[in-house]
């Protein structure tokens, strides 16, 4: 594998882009390698970023030419480049992620705060110029720094296809991004109480085509009038738009337009009723993911699907057994290609999931949570080892304050043997040690498990649908 070509090395390690682990072990096999692996790590650096910001910072001022240095030690600023050499490879080149919520974070680690402002306009310079091309754009909150103006921004942001902002962006500088960026594909907005700034309208509306849209209100207090106007200007668009996210109950009845939405995500903070929901028609929805949506609204939006739906992702507050058994019912009759499922589900439910899964036979991944302390997992493991499809050997089981007994998923294991080795991951607030090990063990020598871990819950947020 170490001969082969450039080409065929970055389309393999492109598909180990999230995975930072594997491409950092990568990159030390050999010369090659890492030259292919580099770019790919920073065309976003900013998603890896936690408590290195002080290290980025380094990595990032190393970039300066000497006359910048020299511009810096004339104004007293040396604490930041006695010490750094020209790195190996020029990693800003690589960066097509501008992430100007991470640069200013970065920046504020500098504790000379008289010398911030100084610093500020040599970065955003070393990042904005007519040797970049950057195709996602994030904008801090109140940003009103001019970066439109910086000499190369016009070259910099013509290729942009994503930007992120908030709603109190500075008129100027939206004004010039409205002029720089003519090919913006997807956009997120995140709105602010008391800033309804209406230029956003007007980039919305000089966008050529926009196919992802994210409106996310930081608050429910937000103005429903200018939500209103927000939405109004999106109707231009609703041909094109194939993924839409929001985070409040819309004001109008948006949604009925997209009529080519794949992917619908409602992701709320606060209770709305959502009757939007109810009889509303998205024939050609591929995925949809909820938080703290009714029920009985994501039934009546499942039941007027087509059957493409391959990947339901619901998390709910504790619904009926009615509504429980209803949306169930309505996977399993309205979603025969589903590959994905998360919900809750509940003992009056059980019945109704063994008619799901002898209907959804492309069923690859199920993702269960059982917020009650009685769930039965006996009749559970029995109903999955009796009627699972054969697509279906990858589990999440998230069983918060109570317990699943030893013994059941013992029995679990033994009932699976013959089928396809299980990915499984269990999820709990209590720590799950008991035998663990040698039940993993045990169970992957005889085949039945792939892989199996355990997670203590304690407030941690875990991937739905990625059991690597």
């Amino acid at each position: 594998m170490t001969d082969l070509n450039r080409d065929i090395l970055y389309l393999i390690f492109q598909r180990f882009q999230n995975d930072k682990k594997t491409l950092l072990l990568c990159l030390l096999v050999n010369k090659t390698w890492c030259e292919v692996i580099i770019p790919i790590l920073w065309k976003n650096p900013w998603k890896y970023l936690k408590k290195k910001k002080k290290l980025l910072l380094n990595v990032i001022v190393s970039h300066l030419s000497n006359e910048s240095k020299n511009d810096l030690m004339s104004q007293g600023i040396d604490f930041l480049i006695n010490c750094y050499q020209r790195p190996l490879f020029d990693y800003i080149s690589f960066c097509k992620h501008l992430n100007l919520n991470m640069v200013k974070k970065i920046i504020n680690t500098i504790n000379e705060k008289s010398k911030i402002s100084i610093i500020k306009n040599i970065i955003f310079n070393l990042f904005i110029n007519e040797d970049r091309e950057f195709t996602h754009l994030y904008i801090p909150y109140q940003f009103d720094h001019q970066i439109h103006l910086i000499p190369g921004a016009e070259h910099c942001f013509s290729k942009l296809v994503f930007l992120s902002c908030n709603t109190n962006i500075n008129d100027n500088v939206l004004s010039g991004l409205i002029e720089l960026c003519k090919s913006i594909k997807e956009l997120e907005l995140i709105i602010e109480v008391q800033y309804n700034n209406h230029g956003i309208v007007r980039l919305i509306e000089s966008s050529k085509k926009l196919f992802n849209i994210r409106l996310l209100p930081n608050n429910q207090y937000v103005s429903d009038s200018f939500c209103k106007i927000l939405e109004d200007s999106l109707v231009k668009h609703s041909n094109t738009i194939e993924y839409f996210k929001i985070t409040k109950q819309p004001i109008t009845k948006i949604l009925s337009s997209f009529i080519n939405l794949k992917i619908l995500e409602l992701d709320c903070y606060y209770y709305y009723t959502w009757n939007c929901l109810i009889n509303l028609s998205l024939p050609f929805l591929q995925i949809l993911r909820a938080k703290r949506v009714p029920i009985k609204a994501l039934a009546s939006l499942i039941e007027n699907t087509s059957g493409h739906l391959v990947e339901i992702n619901v998390e709910c507050i504790n619904p009926d057994e009615f509504d429980n058994k209803r949306i169930i019912q309505a996977i399993y009759q309205h979603c025969p290609n589903l590959k994905y499922l998360k919900m809750l589900f509940k003992n009056s439910g059980t019945l109704e999931l063994e008619k799901l899964l002898i209907n959804c036979k492309y069923l690859e991944g199920l993702f269960i949570l059982a917020h009650d302390n009685l769930f039965d997992w006996n009749k559970l493991f029995e109903i999955l080892t009796r009627s699972s499809p054969t697509s279906l050997f990858k589990f999440k089981l998230n069983f918060y304050n109570n317990q699943i007994n030893f013994e059941s998923l013992k029995l679990f294991f033994d009932n699976w043997k013959g089928k396809r080795p299980m990915l499984l991951q269990t999820i709990s607030s209590n720590s799950f040690v008991t035998n663990y090990f040698k039940l993993k063990e045990m169970y992957k020598e005889e085949k039945v498990i792939e892989k199996y871990v355990h997670f203590t819950w304690c407030g941690r947020s875990f991937e739905d649908f990625e059991w690597s």
